[in-house]
């Protein structure tokens, strides 16, 4: 059996051994369990999935409070007019406001508003108790072909 590189999809490191397909199983029912726990979450204290990521997306900007459109979606990995309709929608809300900045006329901040800040603390504990009961499901998985390399932090 040929190995699969994940960098090109063709042949070349050793290939996957069934723990190394287990451990890839696990990673993703991981991922699918927590992403199925936040869109509950969230849609059970009124807002939407979308809002919530708009809202952590803001807050957790690096080095300031505020980001513009382009930037969230970036952030978001969506398309522009889609960011900005998940503004508008969030700004109807009283979740978020608008603001230009100061020096750049051309450039609008998207910021928190008090109540946007109170949901998402609310929402983020809850992602947090949940992330600590899942405990090692979401640590990714450490490749058969690896195990006898050193890894920095382990």
């Amino acid at each position: 059996m040929v190995g699969v590189t994940a960098e090109d999809g063709r042949a070349g490191s050793r290939p996957l051994t069934k723990q190394d397909f287990e451990a890839l199983a696990r990673f993703r029912f991981g991922i699918r369990r927590y992403l199925r726990f936040s869109e509950e979450t969230v849609r059970t204290h009124g807002q939407t999935p979308q809002q919530y990521q708009l809202l952590l997306a803001l807050k957790g900007f690096p080095d300031r409070e505020w980001a513009t459109v382009r930037e969230l979606a970036d952030g978001l990995q969506l398309r522009h007019h889609s960011v900005v309709e998940l503004v508008d929608r969030a700004q109807k809300q009283g979740l978020v406001d608008r603001a230009g900045h100061p020096d750049d006329a051309r450039v609008v901040r998207v910021l928190l508003t008090e109540d946007g800040d109170r949901i998402l603390a609310r929402l983020s504990a809850l992602h947090r108790d949940e992330l600590r009961r899942m405990d090692r499901t979401l640590i990714p998985p450490m490749w058969h072909d690896q195990q006898d390399e050193p890894s920095p932090d382990r």
